[in-house]
């Protein structure tokens, strides 16, 4: 097996202890350049753990531990992650077990340090994986307070796929002569070369139509789909359902069961779309993903490459593919021109229009759904198990709370609810309404029987000619101008 560029660069500087700032595309192995050394390095069998590996997200978080785990497998090595979204009670029971790798997201990492449940006065080696991301995410202050928490005499190891300013002066301030390992020419494109890159200036009517033709394309594998927000995933995973497909959608307003449900899944083809906000983009490594869609523009060129990185892993081809909105051109050329693209005014398309079909492979004739005789050729999102992972929080949220942590993602703001509102009677005097139904029906025959009786009972100041009327006479015209 051939080691990737950034593998033979960094584990001769890994294994000799140095501390290193990698950069590589995405899907170049970076978790091996840092995980065979980490492995070698440390001492194994002790309780506290000896290497903390701090991931952006949960989902990267579980990929580097199956792959250390697949790695130290004939070491013996003990690697747990820990994130939020799952119950604290078997993390908490491991640690206590002895581990030898500990990979978390940041919140979680220092809630359990809060706790005194995970001790990191042992650690020799510490790993900040996508670090760009965690930038990205705000995690820069939590990834400040965990260093601090570990000792000053370790190795220290930065990899990412892009470094901007911060992530370079963090470097420098927690890095000891770092070396920089760069695997791939300065002249190159941040794109991944085996991508075969395609970019239609669509409309946002159509784009349902197109997706659906696209889907439908010659050679096409398991395929990853990225909108801007959690609403349109949803809407775009339950429109493809519709029309035969077998899809699911994963997002941070999923319970984390849902969202590893979905991801185990398509990692066993059991569905071939998975339609995803970024939190996917990172470190998800799925064999076979053919096609990659951006159903909706990315906002920047690092989501970009992220993005189109899903597919072309490990030296294979890939397609991707990006609808851009009339309203997103302006976005999409800064996107261009950072890349250095030859998509500054991508052609105008439609789902019918036929450079769309050739240039994709999309067999003419092809409509909007799948054929029921090509409906059901995987098991589908039900047949993979929905596991009880003992969840923490709500399983959908407008909150971001540390224990379920922070994913990054963009979300419209709702309305605010108000629990009650305030009427008026006929009086004037304002009245609590009630919460429920048969509450409301209650409160409105009181606050009517209340104005009535106020009515009745109040004293009549109208005169006839400037003398008050005779009592009888009074409630006779009540009555009439009632």
């Amino acid at each position: 097996m051939e080691a990737f560029p950034i593998q033979e660069l960094a584990l001769p500087i890994a294994l000799g202890g140095h501390d290193i700032i990698g950069q590589a595309r995405t899907g170049t192995g970076k978790t091996l350049a840092f995980g065979a050394a980490l492995l070698q390095r440390i001492e194994h069998g002790g309780k506290e753990p000896r290497a903390l590996v701090v991931a952006p997200t949960r989902e990267l978080a579980l990929q580097v531990t199956d792959d250390l785990l697949v790695a130290g497998g004939k070491l013996g090595s003990r690697v747990l992650s820990v994130y939020g979204g799952r119950a604290y009670e078997p993390q908490i029971s491991a640690l206590r077990d002895g581990v030898d790798v500990v990979v978390g997201t940041p919140g979680r990492l220092l809630d359990l340090v809060k706790q005194k449940h995970l001790d990191l006065s042992k650690v020799e080696i510490l790993v900040l994986d996508e670090a760009d991301r965690m930038l990205d995410l705000g995690f820069l202050p939590d990834i400040e307070r965990i260093i601090d928490r570990v000792p000053a005499q370790r190795q220290t190891m930065m990899f990412s796929a892009t470094m901007p300013g911060e992530i370079v002066a963090l470097s420098r301030r927690y890095l000891t002569r770092p070396t920089n390992v760069r695997a791939e020419s300065h002249t190159e494109s941040d794109a991944t070369p085996q991508v075969v890159q395609h970019v239609f200036q669509a409309h946002q009517m159509d784009k349902p139509e197109m997706l659906a033709r696209l889907l439908q394309a010659e050679g096409r594998g398991l395929t990853m789909i990225f909108c801007q927000t959690k609403r349109a995933c949803d809407r775009v995973a339950a429109d493809l359902a519709q029309r035969g497909f077998d899809a699911a959608a994963v997002h941070g307003d999923l319970g984390q069961s849902q969202r590893e449900r979905a991801l185990r899944a398509f990692r066993n083809g059991k569905i071939g779309v998975l339609v995803a906000t970024d939190v996917a983009a990172r470190g998800l490594d799925v064999d076979d993903v053919t096609h990659v869609v951006n159903y909706e523009c990315p906002d920047s060129a690092d989501t970009y490459v992220h993005r189109i990185g899903r597919t072309a892993r490990a030296g294979k081809e890939g397609v991707a593919v990006t609808l851009v909105d009339w309203k997103d051109l302006t976005r999409w050329k800064l996107v261009n021109g950072t890349l250095g693209l030859p998509f500054a005014d991508p052609e105008e398309t439609y789902s019918t229009s036929p450079h769309f079909f050739a240039a994709l492979g999309i067999p003419e004739g092809t409509k909007g759904k799948l054929p029921k005789e090509q409906r059901n050729g995987r098991a589908g999102l039900d047949a993979e198990e929905l596991e009880d992972i003992g969840e923490t929080g709500k399983v959908r949220s407008n909150g971001r709370d540390r224990d379920r942590d922070r994913d990054g993602e963009r979300e419209r703001p709702r309305p605010r609810r108000r629990k009650r509102s305030r009427t008026r009677t006929r009086a004037g005097q304002p009245v609590e309404a009630a919460a429920t139904e048969g509450e409301a029906a209650a409160d409105d025959t009181v606050v009517d029987a209340v104005a009535t009786e106020r009515k009745r009972s109040r004293p009549r100041r109208r005169t006839r000619s400037g003398k008050p009327a005779a009592p009888a006479a009074g409630a006779a015209e009540a009555s009439q101008t009632a």
